[in-house]
């Protein structure tokens, strides 16, 4: 990776931390919401303080050399403690406080044991790219290193050992986010074997050093990308499901909203949300003109008229939820010919009008899709229309 490629993950990082800012403080009792965030920032400090520039600066301000060294060792025991608690609060189940706690516990001795190692080893040459390779014979170095290496590769196969057990539990976008995730998991531990085989090479009198000092950093930082693209995919897909869906839910209802919307016009301009309005809040305002419509007409619904429907759409094979539907939008387009027979209103004045609205909840989507494809509708249409006509040319006559 060159210099300024870590501060491109670490930018993003930022980014994502400001915006979730204010939902995290607000949340702050939500353990998850809290190991989201804590992971987001240790990985942005990661690639911040990995970055060569960074290893300099902070070198040349604390007057010691190699000092970045185990900040950035103990950031990286942090990190992967923040990615188990992540897993396991995600997860959730008995013991979640309890296992999150021990993880947390064991890491921040590994993070004590790593800063001790480095106070009494000796690595005076500042080594920005090579340090595990150049300090793999140090004393106190070389334990510092495998340490921190090997608690590295135990969080990522214990992270993938959970995703892989989890995704055969579940299915949809959250098995496809813990495939992922196992990828990039699996990426880290490539990662740390690369490290060891170079660092073993060295205690062998061996030279393998581009693995640790080029091919392992490009692993690392694939196995971020991935394990960040794992974690957003099932939310992510979700939100954009549950969205697609509520369209679908608007569109739906659309030929019973235009069937009604007259019947519910009482003479005023009801008020109308903007175009750019969430989509629950339009299929709330369309399913309210449905329901508007539908009160209007409810002096003018037929039982009689919805039973034989009924009948009729069971015998053509209907189910018993979708034989409703269709009997209910056929006693629909009956009352709206009633109504319009009705100009002076004399049904709805009438005492038992209000009787007429029994029947109890109903299906609006199966209605809408009903009044547009179902044949038991349709007929009733045509013969309903076919004696208004009839009656219309005695009245003439």
């Amino acid at each position: 990776m060159h210099d300024s490629s870590y501060y491109v993950p670490a930018a993003a990082m930022a980014v994502a931390l400001v915006i979730k800012g204010p939902s995290v403080l607000r949340g702050r009792r939500d353990p998850l919401l809290r190991s989201a965030y804590a992971l987001m920032l240790l990985a942005g400090l990661v690639f911040f303080f990995a970055a060569p520039p960074t290893i300099g600066w902070v070198n040349r301000a604390t007057g010691v050399s190699n000092f970045s060294v185990a900040i950035v060792y103990s950031l990286l025991s942090a990190f992967s403690a923040s990615c188990l608690v992540l897993l396991i609060n995600w997860r959730g189940g008995p013991n979640t406080r309890l296992v999150s706690r021990r993880w947390i516990a064991g890491y921040a001795v590994v993070i004590a044991a790593t800063v001790v190692l480095f106070a009494l080893g000796d690595a005076p040459v500042e080594r920005r790219r090579d340090f595990d390779t150049y300090y793999a014979n140090t004393p106190y170095m070389r334990e510092m290193i495998v340490l921190y290496l090997t608690a590295l590769a135990v969080a990522n196969v214990s992270m993938t050992v959970v995703c892989w057990r989890w995704a055969l539990k579940v299915s949809g976008w959250l098995r496809v986010g813990l495939l992922v995730m196992s990828v990039g998991f699996l990426s880290n531990i490539g990662f740390a074997a690369a490290k060891l085989i170079a660092v073993n090479a060295r205690w062998n009198g061996g030279n393998v050093d581009y693995l640790s000092t080029y091919f392992a950093p490009t692993l690392s930082a694939a196995g971020e990308l991935v394990c960040a693209i794992g974690f957003c995919v099932p939310m992510a897909c979700q939100r954009i499901g549950d969205v697609w869906s509520t369209w679908s839910t608007y569109r739906r209802l659309g030929p019973l909203w235009r069937e009604l919307r007259p019947a519910g016009d009482h003479g005023h301009r009801a008020v109308r949300i903007a175009w750019w309005a969430p989509a629950e809040l339009q299929v709330t305002q369309r399913e309210s003109d449905i329901h508007d419509g539908m009160l209007a007409l409810y002096p003018y619904f037929d039982p009689e008229v919805r039973a034989r429907a009924y009948d009729a759409a069971v015998a053509a094979g209907s189910g018993p939820d979708r034989a409703r539907a269709e009997a209910d939008a056929t006693m629909v387009t009956a009352a709206l010919r009633a109504r319009a027979d009705d100009p002076e209103g004399k049904v709805v004045s009438a005492p038992s009008s209000a009787s007429a609205k029994a029947g109890g909840p109903r299906d609006l989507v199966g209605m809408s899709v009903a009044l547009r494809r179902s044949p038991v509708v349709a007929t009733a249409r045509e013969r309903i229309e076919a004696g208004a006509g009839t009656a219309s040319r005695e009245r003439i006559g």
